[in-house]
């Protein structure tokens, strides 16, 4: 059965799945870089989907199959972590998943204004086209490299109706937390995400301190950073100028929406969101 770490792009993701794999893919909870991360494979992916009849030319086409892919990978009857940034929505017909592949999910959310700016570097481009993206309803990101293959395609939607689609969903228990307040409160934020999992895998091993308190340490940012410089990080992408290799771990923590934007821009964002910077405890 499935258990997913779900995000819209740059929420947070990546540093969740690098603490679950720690903890459950090590002995001692000390995390190494891709080599530990590659333990929680991204879904949809083309190579989960080779075995189906779908037109690779065509945008969604492989959401026929999402869940027939799922049976498959569920065939071996162990629990499996997945990342996916896929609103958790119909397309079309098609559902995402269902409960009798889905345990569960954790979805970690971060405050729309310091996404953006995150999103701005990452895809490399400009504040205003950032927020375009991010309110984009119909969004989807797929695998750029690959001309006119969209195998890997996921429907991410805008970043307000991603984390709503997972947050109010009536089909799968789901542990919501924030960004902010993994980073703030690491370990017992940490703590209660192995405890939601635990309870839904009826794993009676109890709480590892030790080991959750090594992958702690060894996925801060500091350390992750240090980890891409020396080793690389898979998930890095070239920059379409200089073709480069742009960090992936930037500024992390230290992103501060307040610093970024000016005073205009700032009053727009806060217009835009100011429901969900409401709902969600962001001033």
């Amino acid at each position: 059965m499935i258990i997913w770490l779900a995000s819209y792009p740059k929420n947070g993701n990546t540093w969740l799945r690098s603490l679950i794999s720690a903890y459950y893919y090590t002995k001692d909870g000390i995390f190494l870089g891709d080599n530990h991360l590659k333990n929680v494979q991204q879904f949809p992916v083309k190579k989960y989907l080779e075995s189906f009849d779908y037109d690779l030319a065509i945008p969604g086409d492989t959401s026929r199959f999402w869940v027939l892919a799922q049976e498959k990978i569920n065939e071996e009857r162990t629990i499996k972590f997945f990342k996916t940034h896929n609103a958790l929505v119909k397309l079309g017909k098609n559902d995402f998943t269902n409960q009798a592949n889905s345990l569960g999910a954790v979805y970690i959310v971060r405050d729309p204004r310091n996404v953006l700016d995150s999103m701005s570097r990452h895809f490399q481009i400009d504040h205003n086209k950032a927020l375009d993206v991010m309110q984009n309803k119909k969004n989807f990101i797929y695998d750029f490299k690959k001309k006119k293959d969209f195998s890997d395609y996921q429907f991410i939607s805008s970043w307000e109706l991603n984390y709503q689609s997972w947050k109010n969903n009536n089909l799968l228990p789901i542990k919501f937390l924030k960004y902010e307040d993994l980073l703030s409160e690491t370990f017992s934020v940490f703590k209660e995400i192995i405890e939601f999992i635990d309870k839904l895998t009826n794993n009676k091993n109890g709480f590892n301190r030790e080991k959750a308190k090594n992958a702690v340490r060894t996925t801060s940012f500091e350390n992750l950073k240090k980890i891409e410089e020396k080793n690389g990080f898979g998930e890095s992408i070239i920059s379409r100028g200089e073709k480069k290799k742009i960090p992936f771990f930037h500024l992390g923590p230290k992103n501060n929406w307040q610093k970024n934007f000016d005073k205009e821009f700032v009053e727009k964002l806060n217009n835009i969101f100011e429901n969900n910077l409401n709902e969600l405890g962001y001033k």
